[in-house]
């Protein structure tokens, strides 16, 4: 087996952690959530979130894995605590199948951009998806090819792969964002959109609307299942744990608020209301590009296509934190090479990919406890494991770990500014289990 490896530069843990963080749900989620609860009054209350629950969140993570310099199972001492790790290994591959589905979508949306296959109307659009996602064999395939291209990055290694990755597709991502930013905001009628966004109206925060923040805040940041885990068990001594949960977190927010300032110019634009989910980006978006830009179809066109790579490419960078989770625990713990670990990942992910997307599409009876398979692989994620990760980690850090063991990766070992340690251990003690519990309450509506 290999020598474990680290990151190679600073650069190189910004963009790959921030690339975990940064999803679909940052297009897709977040925009939505804004919208619903009073605009820039969500954004102001998301960003003491992120400050309260989110970095404190990303610092205990960072914690456990720099600390163990381990895959995520040892990372957390004996037992019963080493149950978390095992937990958070489960999750990211429970995660990892049912996003490469999605993921996968996005690469058939590159294609049907490319080959103008997305021209038409409401009902087209809304008809193009139900007829894809019921096809037997294509979203498979498409998943499929994504998992491989996310197994070619995997099996190069933390440097070759993962960073190297991170340090092109992430540039790229911002990129392909700002220009569909400045694309929209240069529509007639663009303005309201951006109003409805920014303007806060206070009259639409209610308590939910604070729980929103924070379950938005909690899943933003992929804290949860691990990856965190792991990425911070490839930091070198010198790096700083709390500037760069920072950064992570302040990259991870700003891509949520330019993907806002993407879609609600354009849809406002051509009076469309935008929806939350898969029929956002996969069935409303579509025929607001054809709209919106139907004066010059071939600005439409690359348009379209330049945001279903974006697309793609977030989805990329997600799954790769998710993949090398359970890549990291197969590898150290049964003592095989990067690239059987891989690919052993690889192929169960790819089963279970497929039988995620069947389970939506041609075989529905491909059932769990009365959901298909990928919707109850989305709510056991979502709604239990990923909020029992967060909980349980924030308490073995803040009531169970060493306190010195804590002050030491706080402070790089007393070289950097210690003085927010206490107040980090409060928000590790308190702040992040409490608001970690009443994300998992408000989930099932119990408060």
């Amino acid at each position: 087996m290999e020598s474990r490896s680290k990151f190679a530069s600073k650069i190189g843990i910004i963009l790959a952690t921030a690339g975990s963080a940064v999803g679909l749900g940052n297009i897709w989620r977040f925009p939505y959530e804004a919208g619903q609860n009073g605009g820039s009054a969500f954004v102001i209350i998301y960003l003491c979130c992120i400050v309260a629950l989110g970095i404190p969140a990303m610092l205990c993570e960072f914690v456990v894995g720099r600390n163990a310099q381990a895959n995520a199972t040892r990372a957390y001492g004996g037992w019963p605590w080493k149950l978390v790790g095992y937990m958070g290994v489960l999750t990211g591959f429970i995660i990892m199948g049912a996003y490469s589905v999605v993921a996968g979508w996005t690469l058939e949306y590159v294609f049907a951009a490319v080959g103008g296959m997305l021209n038409g109307d409401a009902e087209y659009i809304q008809k193009y998806f139900a007829d894809f996602t019921a096809n037997p064999v294509k979203p498979i395939m498409w998943s499929i090819i994504f998992l491989l291209i996310t197994h070619l990055i995997i099996s190069r290694g933390v440097q070759k792969g993962i960073e190297k990755a991170s340090k092109i597709m992430m540039p790229i991502l911002f990129v392909l964002l700002i220009v569909l930013v400045i694309s929209s905001l240069l529509l007639p009628g663009a303005w309201k959109g951006v109003e409805f966004l920014l303007y806060p109206d206070f009259s639409k925060v209610t308590s939910d609307t604070f729980l929103d923040a924070l379950g938005q805040t909690f899943f933003s940041l992929s804290t949860g299942m691990a990856c965190l885990v792991t990425y911070s068990s490839y930091f070198g001594k010198q790096v700083n744990l709390m500037r760069s949960a920072i950064q992570i977190a302040s990259i991870d927010t700003l891509v949520a608020i330019l993907a806002a300032l993407m879609i609600f110019p354009a849809a406002f634009s051509v009076g469309i209301q935008p929806d939350s989910g898969p029929s956002l980006i996969f069935i409303t978006l579509p025929n607001v590009f054809r709209q919106a830009f139907a004066a010059v179809p071939i600005v439409g066109y690359i348009i379209g296509i330049l945001f279903y790579i974006l697309l793609a490419l977030a989805a990329l960078t997600s799954i790769i934190s998710m993949h090398e989770t359970p890549t990291a625990f197969v590898s150290e713990e049964f003592h095989l090479g990067r690239k059987m670990s891989a690919t052993i990942v690889t192929l169960l992910a790819m089963v279970t990919g497929a039988l995620c997307s069947l389970s939506i599409g041609a075989v529905p009876s491909l059932q769990l406890f009365g959901r298909s398979l990928f919707d109850f692989f989305d709510y056991l994620s979502a709604n239990i494991l990923l909020t029992a990760g967060g909980f349980l980690t924030a308490v073995y850090v803040g009531w169970f770990m060493p306190h010195r063991i804590v002050r030491n990766q706080i402070t790089n070992w007393e070289t950097a500014n210690g003085r927010f340690f206490h107040l980090f251990i409060l928000l590790a003690k308190y702040i992040c289990p409490t608001g970690i519990m009443l994300i998992f309450l408000h989930q099932f509506n119990l408060i």
